[in-house]
């Protein structure tokens, strides 16, 4: 296929919204941190952002920030993304020189899903990388199958495998196709607090009582306490490693 890589524009948060509001679930962008820590990305880091464009149309897009590591990376912390947003902006507020590049996000066009573009769009973050000096790339990964999954621990999840022995989940199968290397699963990668109206909204469901619900597009059930006007999802993610 052939495309362009189109880096530090201007518009590329409306590039990233425009590709991305189809594809993860509402509640998805009311993490907390995110909202904090969002806009700095674009501000911040422009030339860490980037899509990829294919006869016109953006095909994929690709948001990263460097930071600083300098422990074994089986101690990458459990908060794994809001860490990884978080690390990177204030890392650079403070003028920490980083080693290693931290992927946020890799999302494919709806209309391109299938045709490989995750990939292009995964070799062009290892190759900033490697025009950056880094030799290290850490993602913490959202399996793409998981949601139909969510009774099941993330623990055994990543363990499931295909006859021909590679991973089950298409997601976790780009990266290991590409020498990615599973490192631990990040059990709170992200953590989206609201009141029970909040996730009613973002839900289109009604939560009369306590308990543990299983909605679309979760990885794990949300936890709602309808005496404290709580529900709180708690997402896990899985530390990936490319060395280059």
């Amino acid at each position: 296929m052939d495309y362009q890589v189109i880096k530090g524009v201007p518009h590329h948060k409306e590039i990233q919204y425009e590709i991305t509001k189809d594809l993860w679930p509402e509640f998805m962008f009311h993490d907390p941190v995110s909202n904090k820590y969002w806009d700095q990305l674009f501000k911040l880091f422009p030339d860490y952002q980037f899509s990829l464009k294919s006869r016109g149309e953006i095909i994929g897009i690709g948001q990263c920030l460097p930071l600083y590591w300098d422990q074994p990376f089986t101690a990458l912390p459990e908060a794994g993304w809001e860490w990884a947003l978080q690390k990177g902006i204030e890392d650079k507020r403070e003028g920490i020189t980083p080693n290693t590049l931290n992927g946020l996000q890799i999302a494919v066009n709806k209309k391109h899903q299938g045709k490989g573009v995750s990939t292009l769009v995964l070799k062009e973050m290892a190759a900033i990388a490697q025009n950056k000096g880094f030799n290290n790339v850490i993602i913490p990964i959202r399996p793409s199958l998981k949601n139909l999954y969510p009774l099941i621990e993330i623990d055994d999840y990543i363990n499931w495998q295909r006859a021909d022995g590679l991973p089950y989940d298409p997601w976790i199968r780009v990266h290991a196709r590409f020498g990615g290397e599973i490192i631990k699963v990040c059990h709170q990668a992200m953590q989206i607090p609201g009141s029970i109206s909040d996730w009613e909204e973002w839900t289109n469901l009604r939560f009369y009582q306590n308990g543990d619900y299983i909605i679309k597009g979760a990885l794990n059930p949300i936890e709602v306490n309808v005496d404290h006007d709580k529900g709180e999802y708690i997402e896990p993610n899985i530390w990936v490693l490319h060395k280059l």
